[in-house]
C-alpha cells in the first residue's frame, strides 16, 4: 500500500503505545513522589533494571519505565499525550525524533549516556567460508554474499524497532556509496541492491529478545543484523561492524519541556549517576554496551577499532520514503492466516470488538500481502484468502472487509483442529514471511485434543514448523493453553485482556 509513509507507521504504533499507556493510566497521570521518575523508554532497555536498582540505592531516584517502540514513543511525545504522564524520555536514539519538530520541541535536554552500533552477527563457519576478514567487510560485501546465495539473515522491523530503522538507513547508506545524509537520490541508486539484499531476510520481529530466541531455535539462518550489544549478549556469532559505516545508538536521557524545574533537576541527577565511571563500567560489562565517558575502557571483546558514523536522513519525507519502499517493495512479501474464534461465547461485544479490530488492521496490510481469514467454532467455518496485489490493493482491502462484517458467533471451541487447518492450508512457501495469528475468547472444547497438536505439529516437515503462532488472550482464554502453542510453535503470547484487542493484532505486525 503506497500510503505507508513514517506518519502512518507512528500513527499505527500508537495503538501499541496507548495500550501500553493504558495499562499504566492510574500511576502514568498521578503525581510522582519526589525522587520518583516516570520514563517513556526503549523496549530494549529493560535489561537495564539492575543497574537502575543500584542508582536507586545509591541516589534515592525511582524510576518507573513504560516500555515502548522508540518510533511509537515519539508519536506519542509530538501529539502531547506524553505531557501530563511521563517526567522523562529515555530511547536507543532521538535521531528520528529530531524529524519530526512536533516532537523535537518536546524536549529541553539530552544526555547521551552509552551508545551501540548496528553491527552484524555471523555464524563463524559462514565467515570462513565467504573469506571474510571481520575487520574488512563492507556492506557491499555482505550484499553480494546475499545475492549469491550465501547468506541469509534476520532484522527488526524498522517500522516499529529502531534497530530496524538503524540497520535499514546503515544499509542503504553503505549500498548508494551516500557521502551524507540519504537523499531521495541515494535511495533511488541504492533500490536496485536493496532489493537483492532483502531477498536473504529469512526472520523478522517486533523485538530484538524474539529475534534472538527466533534465530537460535531455527538454526538455519546464516546471520543476525540489530544492535552490537545484542549480538554479544549472544553465543557463537563472529560480530561485524561493516567498515564503510554504521548507525549508532546513544540512548540519551532526556527531558520533558512539560516537567518542572525540579523533575529536570532529577532528571539530570538520572543522567549524571548514570555517568559516573563506576556505572559507565557496569553498563558495558552488563549489557555490552559502549561507555560514553571517555576514562572507562569498553569491556573485553567489543572492537575498539574507529568506524564510520552514518548519520540519519537529513529530512522526514526521506525517512518516509526509504521505510514506504521497505514495507512494500524491498522486503519479502508476508502471508498469514488468522485464526479466530467465533464461537457462541464471542457474541455480543466480543465479536463487535473483534469486527473492529481487523477493520482497523486493514489500514496496515502491505502491498503483496496474502491474508486468510479463517474464522472457527466446532469446526472452520470457511477459508478466506486476500491478496492485496500493488495494482488494486482495495480489492484485497474490501474483500477482507466484507468478510469481517459477515461474522458470526455460534458453536464450541476446536482450536487445534482449527491450527491444523491452518498449517495444511499454508504448506510451505521459503519466500515469504509466514505466520498464524490465533485469536480466542475460552478454552478448547471439542475436536483435536492438545496432545494431538503436539503430535502432528512435531510430523510436520521443517520449513513448515518454521511457522509461528501467535495467540491473543482474550475474554475467558488459558494463557496456559496458549503459552503452550507459542512455545512449541517458536510464536509469542499477546495480552489483550490486559490490553485492547486492536492493541494487540497492530504490535502481531512487526512479527508477520
Amino acid at each position: 500500500m503506497r500510503r505507508r509513509t513514517a506518519c502512518a507507521v507512528v500513527a499505527l504504533l500508537a495503538v501499541t503505545a496507548c495500550t501500553a499507556q493504558e495499562e499504566k493510566k492510574s500511576e502514568g497521570n498521578a503525581a510522582p513522589e519526589p525522587g520518583t521518575l516516570r520514563v517513556l523508554a526503549s523496549s530494549e532497555l529493560s535489561d537495564m533494571k539492575p543497574i537502575l536498582d543500584r542508582i536507586q540505592q545509591d541516589t534515592g531516584i525511582t524510576v518507573k519505565p513504560t516500555y515502548i517502540g522508540t518510533l511509537a514513543a515519539v508519536d506519542l511525545l509530538a501529539q502531547g499525550k506524553a505531557d501530563s504522564a511521563y517526567d522523562a524520555l529515555w530511547l536507543s536514539s532521538n535521531d528520528y525524533l529530531h524529524l519530526r519538530p512536533d516532537a523535537a520541541k518536546k524536549v529541553v535536554s539530552e544526555t547521551p549516556v552509552m551508545s551501540s552500533p548496528v553491527a552484524i552477527g555471523v555464524k563463524p563457519a559462514t565467515v570462513n567460508a565467504l573469506g571474510w576478514k571481520p575487520d574488512d567487510v563492507t556492506w557491499s560485501q555482505v550484499e553480494k554474499a546475499v545475492a549469491d546465495g550465501k547468506l541469509t539473515y534476520g532484522m527488526t522491523d524498522p517500522a516499529r524497532s529502531n534497530s530496524g530503522f538503524s540497520t535499514l538507513i546503515s544499509v542503504a547508506s553503505g549500498l548508494s556509496g551516500a557521502q551524507s545524509a540519504l537523499t531521495d537520490a541515494d535511495v533511488d541508486k541504492a533500490t536496485p541492491k536493496l532489493r537483492e539484499f532483502f531477498k536473504g531476510q529469512k526472520l523478522t520481529s517486533g523485538s530484538s529478545g524474539w529475534l534472538a530466541t527466533a534465530y537460535e531455535r531455527r538454526g538455519t539462518v546464516d546471520a543476525l543484523l540489530n544492535y552490537e550489544s545484542v549480538l554479544k549478549g549472544m553465543k557463537g556469532l563472529t560480530v561485524i561492524r561493516p567498515r564503510d559505516g554504521v548507525v549508532t545508538a546513544d540512548y540519551p536521557v532526556s527531558s520533558l519541556a512539560a516537567s518542572s524545574k525540579e523533575t529536570r533537576e532529577t532528571v539530570r541527577r538520572l543522567a549524571e549517576a548514570l555517568r559516573t565511571p563506576k556505572v559507565q563500567g557496569e553498563i558495558t560489562r552488563d549489557t555490552h554496551r559502549r561507555p560514553v565517558v571517555a576514562s572507562v575502557p569498553p569491556a573485553a571483546g567489543l572492537d575498539s577499532g574507529r568506524r564510520r558514523e552514518l548519520p540519519f536522513p537529513g529530512s522526514r519525507s526521506v525517512a518516509d520514503r526509504l521505510l514506504d519502499s521497505y514495507e512494500n517493495k524491498l522486503r519479502r512479501p508476508s502471508r498469514t492466516v488468522y485464526v479466530l474464534d467465533t464461537s457462541g461465547s464471542m457474541g455480543g461485544d466480543r465479536l463487535a470488538r473483534l469486527k473492529k479490530a481487523l477493520t482497523d488492521l486493514t489500514g496496515d496490510f502491505r502491498d503483496r500481502e496474502e491474508v486468510t481469514l479463517m474464522p472457527f467454532g466446532s469446526k472452520v467455518k470457511s477459508v478466506r484468502t486476500h491478496v492485496m496485489r500493488p495494482e488494486d490493493p482495495k480489492a484485497g482491502l474490501d474483500g477482507i472487509r466484507k468478510d469481517t462484517r459477515a461474522l458470526s458467533a455460534e458453536g464450541d471451541t476446536a482450536i487445534y483442529t482449527s491450527l491444523e487447518k491452518a498449517y495444511e492450508h499454508l504448506g510451505t512457501d521459503d519466500d515469504t514471511f509466514t505466520s498464524i495469528v490465533l485469536m480466542t475468547d475460552g478454552e478448547n472444547t471439542t475436536g483435536a485434543s492438545p496432545g494431538h497438536f503436539d503430535d502432528f505439529y512435531s510430523g510436520l516437515p521443517g520449513g513448515q514448523r518454521e511457522i509461528p503462532v501467535f495467540p491473543i488472550l482474550f475474554g475467558d482464554s488459558d494463557r496456559g493453553e496458549l503459552q503452550h502453542i507459542a512455545d512449541l510453535t517458536g510464536g509469542r503470547l499477546f495480552d489483550a485482556q490486559k490490553g485492547s484487542l486492536d492493541g494487540a493484532f497492530e504490535e502481531i505486525r512487526g512479527y508477520q
